[in-house]
């Protein structure tokens, strides 16, 4: 026979596929499916793409394994709570009994060596003079201590000039002396150690120095010193003074001056947080530690440059805590304000760029940054999907998005269907020219020759055997089956009155109709789609528009004649045998033109009833069906409806939002299949 092969299968045979090991990298364009669709009935709903994006970043979404990708409502719950815990957890006036306790035990042990001092045997003998002498000078140290203020700072103050007998009583004081000092110092800068502990004269001379060329510096800045020279001046400042800040140096002077305030800030939030009677006596513990007033001078000056807001913290917890963690703990609490306040900013703005991300990774660790991350990627992954793209300072909805939300809008109406065992699809009319199915059927005389080659070759190995050269019957031949398909044009009219709105049927209508304009693009490519919008006036309306829609709510009126004379008019442009109008509405008509200018009243008058009456004769004259699906079922509505099917012929349902859907596309389909059914 001859095995010369048809156009259409050199077509089919050429068609190859290659397969390769997945990467992942179609990732991406399944999770910017998923993000769509988690914001579509945000973006329905508000018509603002920007608030869409902004909610589905608050609230999150779920994703594919049944799991939550959490938003920023859920990190700012953490961050709250991790806040709430500390302020149960801990009891700020634990600081001071820590500091008395410390007190106490230098001054227990100078006490045991006072007394053990005063017991030594006494005699009168020259020999036993310097016992003598040293029970005087007990004697005299225990006046001193005696003599002591009954407070912790009174106390700290005596002894700085007190001469201790017991060494460890008075290396004991210096650590206290020094924590108070690496307090004090921290109220300025966040890595003190080095500059305080074991600190000679000549290391105070170098602190008074560094404070004395940084307040320079400061008034340099206040007075408005070109920022280039000052950056040059903070230079030689940090090449000299450099190891007295840590490792992690400052980069500028607003580097150093932000640091330096938001410890500051954190200090005076401690003094904020504490009782008038405690504020006064911290204060006083840490006045004046370093026994040098030019030191102390500088570092008043330093904090009149530093003077910022500080925040008041109740704590009610019952775990003691010491000076230096207290004011770590400040620390953190200020960097919880500050990650909460950013959280709160972005979510408000939808600027994920308004978060620190190491400031969460250190306050909630690398899963909540990770999580930041995350969300990060969902708008890299609409962009790089197509689906959005950047329009200045903000994001608009391209046209494949907006396909997207329609298909996904067709998907959940067919998901709905099935549940339902309500599937429709069109009945195949055999050997016709049409579009082609996957069945198949023998051919006959007339048949477009859409050879299904696997069938046609089984059927001549069933009739001679396996053999080579396969020989070909006419009888062996099966071809693929088709549908007639008619063209159709149709007008979907939208009612975009505030009621729609109020009633929750607008969100619905807006989703139907990309929904019917997806699956006309998508399955009946010759068929021609319009969409209308009507309120006052009636216009054309764009399906890439449909997501940003809103209702006219400055604007009354239900104009169903301006909107079914519109419809007429687009579609005398097409010239195919069949032309529907499908009108949603919640409402009978109120408004009419005259002169072209819109005529509203409610109740709706005689002149409002029969112009609209008359536009639905003169599509009907035209051979316009008009099916007209209705979202209220009141008395006088169905009347009026009524009236416009026993003039066109067309049919009325009654219906509600969240059925809107299958019923517009089960007729849709049904109508095509009894065109193919004539």
């Amino acid at each position: 026979g001859d095995h010369r092969t048809t156009p259409t299968l050199m077509r089919r045979f050429a068609t190859r596929h290659r397969f390769s090991e997945w990467d992942g990298s179609l990732d991406a364009a399944v999770a910017a499916d998923d993000v769509l669709g988690a914001m579509a009935d945000d973006l329905m709903e508000h018509g603002d793409l920007r608030w869409a994006m902004r909610n589905l970043l608050s609230r999150g979404m779920p994703v594919p394994d049944g799991g939550a990708r959490q938003g920023l409502r859920d990190m700012l719950k953490r961050l709250r709570e991790q806040k709430r815990s500390q302020l149960d957890r801990f009891n700020l006036a634990s600081l001071f009994k820590d500091i008395e306790r410390q007190l106490d035990e230098v001054l227990d042990l100078e006490k045991t060596t006072i007394d053990e001092w005063l017991g030594r045997d006494d005699d009168a003998s020259d020999e036993n003079f310097s016992d003598q002498v040293v029970k005087q000078i007990a004697e005299d140290r225990r006046q001193q201590l005696e003599a002591l203020p009954d407070n912790a700072a009174g106390k700290m103050q005596q002894l700085e000039k007190y001469e201790f007998l017991n060494p460890e009583a008075q290396r004991k004081y210096l650590d206290l002396l020094n924590q108070l000092r690496r307090a004090m110092a921290q109220t300025f800068f966040d890595d003190i150690s080095k500059m305080v502990d074991n600190m000679s004269q000549g290391d105070i001379e170098r602190m008074k120095d560094m404070l004395e060329a940084l307040n320079d510096l400061l008034s340099k800045k206040a007075k408005g010193v070109d920022p280039d020279a000052l950056q040059s001046h903070f230079k030689d400042f940090m090449d000299k003074f450099g190891d007295m800040f840590g490792t992690d140096r400052p980069e500028s002077l607003e580097a150093l001056v932000e640091q330096m305030r938001q410890q500051m800030a954190a200090a005076q939030s401690l003094l904020q947080s504490l009782t008038p009677d405690q504020r006064q006596e911290l204060q006083s513990l840490l006045a004046d530690r370093f026994g040098d007033p030019r030191l102390e001078a500088e570092l008043q000056k330093l904090a009149q440059h530093m003077a910022g807001s500080a925040s008041r913290y109740r704590f009610g917890g019952n775990e003691d805590i010491d000076l230096e963690a207290a004011m770590r703990l400040m620390s953190e609490m200020r960097q919880l304000d500050e990650a909460i306040h950013q959280v709160q900013a972005a979510e408000r703005g939808g600027d994920l760029e308004r978060i620190d991300r190491d400031l969460i990774e250190q306050l909630q660790g690398e899963d909540e940054a990770r999580n930041l991350d995350d969300l990060k990627k969902l708008a890299k992954a609409l962009e790089e999907a197509g689906y959005i793209r950047p329009n200045g300072d903000k994001w608009e909805l391209t046209p494949r998005g907006s396909r997207m939300i329609g298909q996904r809008a067709l998907g959940e109406i067919y998901a709905r269907l099935r549940r339902q065992s309500l599937g429709n699809h069109a009945l195949p009319e055999e050997g016709r020219f049409g579009e082609r199915l996957e069945q198949t059927k023998s051919y006959e005389f007339g048949d477009p020759f859409h050879l299904h080659m696997p069938r046609t070759l089984r059927n001549a190995i069933d009739r001679e055997g396996p053999r080579i050269p396969i020989a070909l019957g006419e009888g062996d031949f099966e071809v693929y089956r088709s549908e007639l398909v008619t063209s159709t044009a149709t007008a979907m009219l939208v009612d975009l009155s505030w009621s729609m709105a109020l009633r929750g049927s607008f969100q619905a209508a807006k989703k139907v109709a990309l929904a019917l304009h997806n699956l006309i693009t998508s399955r009946y490519p010759k068929d021609s789609f319009h969409i209308i919008g009507f309120a006052a006036y009636a216009k054309e309306l764009k399906a890439h528009d449909l997501p940003f829609l809103q209702w006219d709510e400055y604007v009354l009126g239900t104009n169903m004649q301006h909107a079914l004379l519109l419809a007429e008019r687009l579609l005398a442009k097409h010239a195919c045998p069949s032309k529907n109008i499908i009108m949603i509405s919640d409402g009978e008509p109120t408004a009419h033109l005259e002169g072209g200018r819109a005529r509203f009243a409610y109740p709706p008058t005689a002149a409002t009833y029969q112009a609209t009456l008359r536009a639905v004769r003169s599509c009907t004259r035209k051979s316009i069906a008009i099916n007209t699906f209705m979202l209220d079922a009141d008395g006088h509505l169905r009347a009026f409806m009524n009236a416009i099917a026993r003039i066109n012929g067309g049919r009325v349902f009654y219906t509600t939002p969240d059925k809107l859907g299958e019923y517009i596309l089960v007729d849709y389909v049904q109508r095509k299949r009894k065109r193919l059914a004539k």
